[in-house]
């Protein structure tokens, strides 16, 4: 299954109180939920001002869909062509 990179803009990301991490996590499996089993969240990064998500997904519909019904804005979706890491240098 393709595997995206979303870019959300969240002002004051870096900020958020566990709580607050915690709702907002608990509004995407909600949505992800009622959506099935084709699109899943694999992690998450907070950064100051922004979150970048992973998630499979079949199509950039589906994951601007999830981003529409739990209300997260989906700034840039890009699709992962390649992952490399450091055995990738070897």
């Amino acid at each position: 299954m393709p595997k995206y990179v979303i870019e959300r803009e969240i002002p004051g990301a870096g900020n958020f109180s566990p709580e607050q991490l915690k709702a907002i996590s608990q509004t995407s499996c909600g949505v992800l939920s009622k959506m099935g089993s084709e699109i899943q969240w694999v992690h998450s990064y907070v950064t100051a001002d922004k979150i970048y998500c992973v998630y499979n997904a079949p199509n950039e519909e589906m994951i601007r869909e999830h981003a529409k019904q739990g209300g997260f804005p989906a700034n840039s979706v890009n699709k992962v062509t390649e992952i490399i890491d450091p055995v990738t240098a070897e």
